[in-house]
Parts: structure tokens; sequence; C-alpha cells
């Protein structure tokens, strides 16, 4: 079971443009928002907010304490610094906990396959996510997809081979392909220049000479006369 994870906020009174003074003074801005419920800004520790969201494992649900009300919430979006990687904004969504709700997991794929170790076989991954439909409480952060029972190269695992809790419901096709093992693919050999056959030889030799005369016939006889001042 993982351990719970709380984010500690307040509301937020500066927005717009001017929350640039915020991020220098080491405050995160964000919004919450959800279903019955109008968006909300605050702002949080920018550190401590790090600190606790880079401890998120999939789509987790985080205790979010606001001026000491707590709702349960999931990060819905992050903007970072492309340089530097700081985080620049988030947006907490507070699902409903008494209405089932749609949300995407992750799938890590566990184990060793036989086709890959043994038979020198590739693994091509398909779906990375899996859409489900579930209460908020009853949420699983992410599922994992054991390779092993790919032994045979050609063999795959689809959706429908996934096993989920009996209070979550898998709205993902069941057709769609999380793994499959296939043959490696033959390397051609580029360096060599390819052979030609005597017909080609001749072909290239005779539109060679042709090329040469054709050139030669439009070389001018001398130098052209300059320009007259």
């Amino acid at each position: 079971m993982m351990d719970a994870l709380d984010l500690h906020a307040e509301r937020r009174t500066v927005t717009g443009r001017k929350v640039g003074r915020l991020r220098r003074a080491g405050l995160l801005p964000a919004v919450v928002y959800g279903p019955d419920s109008p968006p909300q800004v605050i702002q949080l520790a920018a550190r401590e907010a790090g600190r606790v969201i880079r401890k998120i494992e999939g789509t987790q649900l985080v205790q979010l304490v606001i001026d000491g009300q707590s709702r349960q919430v999931l990060v819905h979006e992050l903007q970072r610094d492309s340089i530097r990687g700081d985080y620049l904004h988030a947006d907490f969504y507070a699902p409903d906990m008494t209405r089932p709700f749609r949300v995407a997991i992750p799938i890590h794929l566990t184990g060793a396959s036989f086709a890959v170790n043994s038979l020198s076989g590739v693994l091509v991954r398909g779906l990375t996510d899996l859409v489900i439909e579930c209460l908020p409480g009853d949420l699983i952060p992410s599922i994992n997809v054991d390779l092993e029972p790919l032994k045979e190269i050609g063999q795959a695992l689809y959706v429908r081979d996934i096993q989920v809790p009996a209070t979550v419901k898998v709205l993902s096709d069941a057709d769609d392909m999380v793994a499959r093992v296939t043959y490696q693919a033959k390397e051609e050999d580029l360096t060599a220049a390819p052979a030609l056959t005597s017909a080609e030889v001749e072909v290239v030799e005779r539109g060679k000479k042709e090329e040469e005369g054709e050139e030669a016939e439009a070389k001018p006889a001398g130098k052209a006369p300059a320009a007259k001042k």
C-alpha cells in the first residue's frame, strides 16, 4: 500500500501576469477544480510541493489541504521551466468521491519473456495507458502486465488479458494490443554497391558516351566576344 501524500496550500489573491513575483518568492501558483465546484486559485510552497509531486506514482490521489480544509485531488497538469525543470504552475482535479469517474492509468510491463530472452525476439510496445472507470476511492494508480506468457515469437498481450479489481471497469478496447514479440528485422548490407549485369553495363557506358558527346557539342568553339563599350 502506498503512503498517503499531503499537499498544503492557501488561497491565492495574485493572478495573471503578477504570478511571476509569487515564483520569485518561492511559491507555486496553482488551480483546483472539480465537477461541482468553480475553479479556485491557490498557492503552495514550491520546494515542498515539488518534493511531494515527485513522489506521486502513476495516477494517484493526493490529499490537498487548503487553509485547513482537506480534499482528494489528482495532479491533472504540470507546467515546468524548460531549462531549470522547476514547476511553474499546477492544475489539480478534485473528483466527486461519491460518483464513478473515468481516468487513464499507466501500464507497466513487468517480468521476463522467454521469446525475447531465449529466442532473440523483439518486444514491441503497444498501449501505454489503460482507461478505466471507478469510484475515486477505488482508484488504482497503475496496472502491471506480466510478460511471462510471451513464450513464442508472434504472441501478444491485449487489453482483454489485463486483470483488474472487481471495483474497476475497463473502458479501453479489449482488442487493443499491449505488447507483442516479433522477429528481428534483417539488416541489409548497404556498404557495397549493387553489381550491374552486362546489359546494364552496356546501357550505362552508352549513356555516358552520349552524355559526353552532348557536352562536347554544347561547348562553344571559342571565347565569347566581349561586349562592345
